[in-house]
Protein backbone atom coordinates (compact mmCIF):
# COMPACT_ATOMS: atom_id res chain seq x y z
CA UNK A 1 0.00 0.00 0.00
CA UNK A 2 2.87 2.30 0.55
CA UNK A 3 3.82 2.01 -3.14
CA UNK A 4 0.52 3.45 -4.31
CA UNK A 5 0.85 6.86 -2.59
CA UNK A 6 4.38 7.33 -3.96
CA UNK A 7 3.15 6.56 -7.48
CA UNK A 8 0.32 9.02 -7.02
CA UNK A 9 2.72 11.70 -5.76
CA UNK A 10 5.03 11.06 -8.73
CA UNK A 11 2.11 11.34 -11.11
CA UNK A 12 1.02 14.60 -9.49
CA UNK A 13 4.57 15.95 -9.71
CA UNK A 14 4.83 14.92 -13.38
CA UNK A 15 1.51 16.61 -14.20
CA UNK A 16 2.56 19.74 -12.31
CA UNK A 17 5.85 19.83 -14.23
CA UNK A 18 3.99 19.49 -17.56
CA UNK A 19 1.60 22.27 -16.58
CA UNK A 20 4.52 24.52 -15.55
CA UNK A 21 6.33 23.94 -18.86
CA UNK A 22 3.13 24.69 -20.78
CA UNK A 23 2.56 27.83 -18.74
CA UNK A 24 6.11 29.00 -19.47
CA UNK A 25 5.35 29.05 -23.17
CA UNK A 26 2.16 31.02 -22.60
CA UNK A 27 3.92 33.48 -20.30
CA UNK A 28 6.76 33.78 -22.80
CA UNK A 29 4.32 34.58 -25.64
CA UNK A 30 2.51 37.12 -23.48
CA UNK A 31 5.81 38.72 -22.50
CA UNK A 32 6.88 39.03 -26.14
CA UNK A 33 3.54 40.55 -27.13
CA UNK A 34 3.80 43.07 -24.28
CA UNK A 35 7.40 43.96 -25.17
CA UNK A 36 6.46 44.46 -28.83
CA UNK A 37 3.58 46.78 -27.92
CA UNK A 38 5.76 49.07 -25.78
CA UNK A 39 7.89 51.55 -27.69
CA UNK A 40 10.67 53.20 -25.71
CA UNK A 41 11.00 56.98 -25.70
CA UNK A 42 13.59 58.15 -28.17
CA UNK A 43 15.15 61.54 -27.69
CA UNK A 44 14.74 64.06 -30.50
CA UNK A 45 18.18 64.79 -31.93
CA UNK A 46 18.69 68.10 -33.73
CA UNK A 47 22.14 68.97 -35.00
CA UNK A 48 23.50 71.81 -37.06
CA UNK A 49 22.04 74.96 -38.56
CA UNK A 50 18.57 75.06 -40.07
CA UNK A 51 18.83 77.07 -43.29
CA UNK A 52 15.56 78.13 -44.88
CA UNK A 53 14.70 78.79 -48.51
CA UNK A 54 14.34 82.50 -47.63
CA UNK A 55 17.88 82.62 -46.25
CA UNK A 56 19.33 80.97 -49.36
CA UNK A 57 17.43 83.43 -51.57
CA UNK A 58 18.99 86.33 -49.63
CA UNK A 59 22.52 85.19 -50.60
CA UNK A 60 24.08 87.12 -53.49
CA UNK A 61 27.50 86.65 -55.06
CA UNK A 62 29.91 89.35 -53.91
CA UNK A 63 28.68 89.44 -50.30
CA UNK A 64 31.33 89.58 -47.59
CA UNK A 65 31.91 86.70 -45.19
CA UNK A 66 30.32 88.73 -42.39
CA UNK A 67 27.17 89.35 -44.45
CA UNK A 68 26.88 85.61 -45.17
CA UNK A 69 27.39 84.84 -41.47
CA UNK A 70 24.69 87.39 -40.58
CA UNK A 71 22.20 85.63 -42.89
CA UNK A 72 23.07 81.96 -42.30
CA UNK A 73 24.75 81.98 -38.91
CA UNK A 74 28.06 80.41 -37.99
CA UNK A 75 28.87 77.43 -40.23
CA UNK A 76 28.80 73.99 -38.68
CA UNK A 77 31.98 73.03 -40.53
CA UNK A 78 34.79 75.35 -41.55
CA UNK A 79 37.99 73.52 -42.34
CA UNK A 80 41.54 74.79 -41.93
CA UNK A 81 42.34 73.07 -45.21
CA UNK A 82 39.38 74.61 -47.07
CA UNK A 83 39.24 78.19 -45.81
CA UNK A 84 37.17 79.29 -48.79
CA UNK A 85 34.34 76.83 -48.07
CA UNK A 86 31.75 76.82 -45.30
CA UNK A 87 29.41 73.89 -44.81
CA UNK A 88 26.00 74.20 -43.22
CA UNK A 89 24.60 70.80 -42.24
CA UNK A 90 21.27 70.20 -40.52
CA UNK A 91 19.92 66.86 -39.28
CA UNK A 92 16.88 66.05 -37.19
CA UNK A 93 15.85 62.61 -35.93
CA UNK A 94 12.47 62.25 -34.26
CA UNK A 95 10.42 59.29 -33.13
CA UNK A 96 7.76 58.33 -35.64
CA UNK A 97 9.12 60.62 -38.38
CA UNK A 98 11.66 59.89 -41.11
CA UNK A 99 15.05 61.51 -40.36
CA UNK A 100 15.80 64.73 -42.22
CA UNK A 101 19.22 65.87 -43.43
CA UNK A 102 20.06 68.97 -45.46
CA UNK A 103 23.38 70.39 -46.60
CA UNK A 104 24.50 73.73 -48.02
CA UNK A 105 28.06 74.56 -49.07
CA UNK A 106 29.10 78.20 -49.44
CA UNK A 107 32.23 79.01 -51.48
CA UNK A 108 34.26 82.19 -51.22
CA UNK A 109 36.87 83.70 -53.49
CA UNK A 110 39.08 85.72 -51.19
CA UNK A 111 36.68 87.50 -48.85
CA UNK A 112 33.65 87.56 -51.17
CA UNK A 113 30.90 85.00 -51.77
CA UNK A 114 31.50 83.26 -55.10
CA UNK A 115 28.75 80.62 -55.17
CA UNK A 116 26.70 78.24 -53.05
CA UNK A 117 25.22 74.80 -53.66
CA UNK A 118 23.27 72.23 -51.74
CA UNK A 119 19.95 70.55 -51.13
CA UNK A 120 16.60 72.17 -51.81
CA UNK A 121 15.71 73.96 -48.58
CA UNK A 122 12.15 74.22 -47.21
CA UNK A 123 10.60 77.56 -46.38
CA UNK A 124 10.28 78.44 -42.70
CA UNK A 125 6.53 77.73 -42.81
CA UNK A 126 7.07 74.32 -44.43
CA UNK A 127 9.70 73.39 -41.85
CA UNK A 128 7.49 74.41 -38.92
CA UNK A 129 4.63 72.36 -40.40
CA UNK A 130 6.85 69.24 -40.47
CA UNK A 131 7.76 69.65 -36.80
CA UNK A 132 4.20 69.40 -35.53
CA UNK A 133 3.37 65.79 -36.40
CA UNK A 134 0.84 65.36 -33.58
CA UNK A 135 -1.61 68.02 -34.74
CA UNK A 136 -2.18 67.65 -38.47
CA UNK A 137 -4.81 70.40 -38.62
CA UNK A 138 -2.72 72.87 -36.63
CA UNK A 139 -2.38 76.42 -37.90
CA UNK A 140 1.18 77.46 -38.72
CA UNK A 141 2.15 80.47 -36.58
CA UNK A 142 2.95 83.79 -38.22
CA UNK A 143 6.71 83.92 -38.70
CA UNK A 144 7.02 87.57 -39.65
CA UNK A 145 6.30 90.68 -37.64
CA UNK A 146 4.02 93.14 -39.42
CA UNK A 147 4.54 96.90 -39.23
CA UNK A 148 1.53 97.04 -36.90
CA UNK A 149 3.08 94.55 -34.44
CA UNK A 150 6.43 96.32 -34.58
CA UNK A 151 4.77 99.64 -33.70
CA UNK A 152 3.14 98.01 -30.66
CA UNK A 153 6.54 97.08 -29.32
CA UNK A 154 8.45 100.20 -30.40
CA UNK A 155 7.59 101.95 -27.13
CA UNK A 156 9.03 99.02 -25.19
CA UNK A 157 5.62 97.77 -24.00
CA UNK A 158 2.93 95.73 -25.76
CA UNK A 159 -0.29 97.54 -26.65
CA UNK A 160 -2.24 95.67 -23.95
CA UNK A 161 0.15 96.91 -21.27
CA UNK A 162 0.09 100.43 -22.72
CA UNK A 163 -3.73 100.49 -22.56
CA UNK A 164 -3.74 99.86 -18.80
CA UNK A 165 -3.60 103.01 -16.65
CA UNK A 166 -0.40 103.59 -14.72
CA UNK A 167 -0.72 103.06 -10.98
CA UNK A 168 0.03 105.88 -8.59
CA UNK A 169 2.53 103.74 -6.71
CA UNK A 170 6.20 104.28 -7.50
CA UNK A 171 8.08 101.27 -8.82
CA UNK A 172 9.66 99.04 -6.19
CA UNK A 173 13.15 99.92 -5.02
CA UNK A 174 15.96 98.18 -6.82
CA UNK A 175 18.51 98.13 -4.01
CA UNK A 176 19.41 94.73 -2.70
CA UNK A 177 20.96 93.62 0.59
CA UNK A 178 24.70 92.92 0.52
CA UNK A 179 25.75 89.39 -0.41
CA UNK A 180 28.25 89.15 2.43
CA UNK A 181 28.01 90.23 6.03
CA UNK A 182 29.90 93.47 6.78
CA UNK A 183 33.38 93.02 8.25
CA UNK A 184 33.64 93.65 12.02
Amino acid sequence: MSASPSRASRLVLALAACAAVGACGTVNNATHRLADSITPYKVEVVQGNFVSKEQVEALKPGMSRQQVRDILGTPLVSSVFHQDRWDYVFTIKRQGVAPQARKLAVFFKGSELERFEGDEMPSEAEFVATLDNKRKDAKVPVLEASEERLKQFSSGRPAAAAAQPESAEPPPATSYPPLEAPAR
